[in-house]
């Protein structure tokens, strides 16, 4: 069975999110026009290849712009307002197989109006042995802002690149 709790940072659209539940997306940082998060790929979400389905990473990058686009703390008269995707493009660069963990980086780029411009990287990585012998998350990597990450300082391979563009709209 999945994973099924949410840890790290919490964020009020994650509160009735159950695909990212199902997912066992787990936040590793939240502020200003960023969310960091990471999940392990299980059988179930790969494709007939045996790799990640496309629809799994994509979904999983849509979590990490949702929670960059929409503040963890509302500010006073924003509470009837949500941020959404107006479009989104994602570019697939490698695959990601059963038990890596995949660790997705959202940014906000610019700004302006009710209109946002978003990249997130998406990173594989092994899972690192347990001394069981099973396969266990790897360690967390800090979560500073892609932008101001070298290569080596990446949480892994880069598999895929979201580029996320948000409106804000008013909450019904």
């Amino acid at each position: 069975m999945a994973e099924t709790t949410l840890s790290g940072p919490t964020h009020q659209i994650l509160e009735n999110d159950y695909a990212s539940e199902w997912m066992g997306i787990e936040v590793l940082a939240i502020s200003d026009g960023h969310a960091t998060i990471r999940m392990t790929l299980r059988q179930e979400m790969l494709n007939g290849f045996g790799m990640a389905h496309g629809g799994m990473i994509f979904a999983f990058g849509d979590t990490a712009f949702a929670l960059a686009c929409n503040p963890a703390v509302q500010a006073p008269g924003e509470e009837n307002s949500i941020t959404v995707a107006s479009g989104v493009d994602i570019n697939f660069l490698k695959p990601a197989f059963r038990g890596q963990v995949l660790t997705a980086v959202a940014d906000r780029r610019s700004s302006a109006g009710r209109s946002g411009l978003y990249d997130i990287q998406i990173f594989a990585t092994d899972a690192a042995p347990s001394p069981s012998g099973q396969s266990a998350p790897a360690q967390p990597s800090s979560a500073q802002p892609s932008s101001a990450q070298s290569s080596s300082a990446q949480p892994g391979e880069l598999i895929a690149e979201f580029r996320g563009r948000s409106r804000t709209i008013p909450k019904k």
